[in-house]
């Protein structure tokens, strides 16, 4: 009885441990799959190119080798953008952990001018059918170049993107003609040329021709296994959202207006108060896009001048001289403001014409308000009686008397005798005394 009863605990005790040693393995294998499942991260950036977009591409590379993924994939749409941003973002694509897949997508998008650099740099680059790539001669910003400093800027970018293009094995011939002669070709003819390494028609066909590819990294080589991978694809939040949209350079140059247009609405009518506050807060605004964005500084300094000539058509009595000379600032302001700006980063005629319009028309209109109101005949205080007409209640001479005015019994004076229940007119007023002249037939 003992014995089986011993028998009996064994048994028990070694049903126990199997049961805990195939949890254990369902456990560890559960964790093995999870470790294993490798994931690629997409950023999309639909935008021209500017240090907020090196600041994304930065953020997405982060968060790529952090996850360890297979690639970071950059779904590319760009006209162009910033010299200085785009050499950042090709120093990281060059020193990244991670493989960068440059993708041009959606059909219809470009990879133009800045977006040229960035796709030679990539360690994988292709396109979608119906995009196009090139055009990527510099365009000078700010004052003029003269023409030697615009044939160095030139031979530079050449330089750099026949130097991407060896790196990565590409056509380096058509990237130096894409700098010197902007040329551009489609995605079929960027891959008989040998500047892109694949074509692919949508994100699926993008895996299937990634899977077993060999990528050279800086320290190594590495294999692509695409096909079953998860998905990361990075949103953006509501901070970058706004940076964006602030950055653009029709919003900024909204932004502008509108700050100029309220602190000369405050300046003009103190007391306002809340177009002072919004104008302020319309002018941070712009100033942080402006710091951004490149501008011409005579062009800003044009469009201020002119809110100073309508503030002193206000104080000087110009005949329209200083309006004038405010209204024909403020065009070529704005008109110099983004000017030599490569496209994507310049304002819209579509936006820069109605806005214009409308700031000229408010400006105007403020002023006109504000100088009629300055020079009108004071309705209020003792200035507002000079003018008035009354009746005298006592007969008023040179030694003094009293008159009925603006509803009020006033102790006025005259220069001559003038009995009671006579119209007058007051001419001055010194102190609470009223110097008054009799009104005969409706004149003095």
């Amino acid at each position: 009885m003992e014995r089986t009863n011993r028998g009996f605990i064994r048994i028990k005790r070694l049903k126990k441990t199997c049961l805990y040693l195939i949890g254990f393995i369902f456990l560890w294998g559960g964790a093995f799959c999870k470790a294993q499942e490798q994931s690629i991260v997409i950023l999309n950036l639909q935008e021209a190119i500017t240090p907020l977009t090196a600041a994304k591409i930065k953020e997405a590379l982060r968060k790529a080798e952090t996850l360890g993924a297979e690639a970071l994939i950059i779904e590319l749409d760009t006209p162009g953008g910033l010299v200085t941003s785009t050499r950042k973002i090709v120093k990281m694509i060059l020193n990244a952990e991670v493989p960068v897949v440059v993708y041009v997508y959606p059909p219809g998008a470009q990879a133009a001018s800045a977006g040229t650099f960035i796709l030679l740099a990539a360690h994988v680059a292709a396109m979608a059918p119906g995009t196009n790539v090139g055009a990527a001669h510099p365009v000078t910003m700010g004052q003029k170049m003269d023409e030697e400093m615009s044939k160095k800027a030139e031979n530079d970018l050449a330089a750099f993107a026949r130097s991407l293009a060896k790196l990565r094995g590409r056509n380096a011939d058509w990237a130096e003609k894409a700098v010197r002669e902007s040329v551009s070709v489609t995605a079929e003819e960027a891959l008989k040329l040998k500047v892109i390494d694949l074509v692919a028609e949508n994100l699926s066909e993008l895996f299937s021709s990634l899977e077993g590819r060999k990528v050279q990294l800086m320290q190594k080589k590495v294999v692509l296994h695409t096909k079953r991978v998860r998905i990361v694809r990075l949103k953006e939040d509501f901070r970058n959202r706004i940076l964006r949209l602030i950055t653009n350079p029709n919003i900024a140059y909204i932004l502008l207006m509108l700050g100029l247009a309220g602190i000369y609405f405050e300046l003009s009518h103190p007391g306002a108060i809340l177009p002072g506050v919004v104008g302020a807060l319309c002018l941070i605004l712009a100033f942080y896009a402006m710091h951004l964005l490149p501008v011409n500084y005579a062009g800003l300094i044009l469009i201020f001048l002119a809110g100073l000539f309508f503030f002193l058509e206000i104080k000087i009595t110009s005949y329209g001289l200083l309006a004038l000379a405010g209204f024909i600032s403020l065009v070529l302001g704005s008109l110099m403001l983004f000017e030599r700006n490569p496209e994507g980063l310049k304002i819209s005629y579509q936006v820069l014409i109605p806005v214009l319009t409308s700031m000229a028309l408010f400006l105007a209109g403020v002023t006109y308000l504000a100088v009629k109101a300055v020079r009108q005949k004071p309705t209020t205080g003792p200035e507002g009686l000079i003018g008035e007409r009354g009746r005298t209640i006592s007969a008023v001479g040179p030694q003094g008397g009293q008159v009925f005015v603006h509803g009020e019994i006033w102790q006025a004076k005259s220069t001559e005798e003038i009995p009671p229940g006579e119209e007058v007119i007051v001419m001055k007023i010194k102190g609470f005394t009223l110097e008054v002249m009799p009104v005969k037939n409706g004149t003095l």
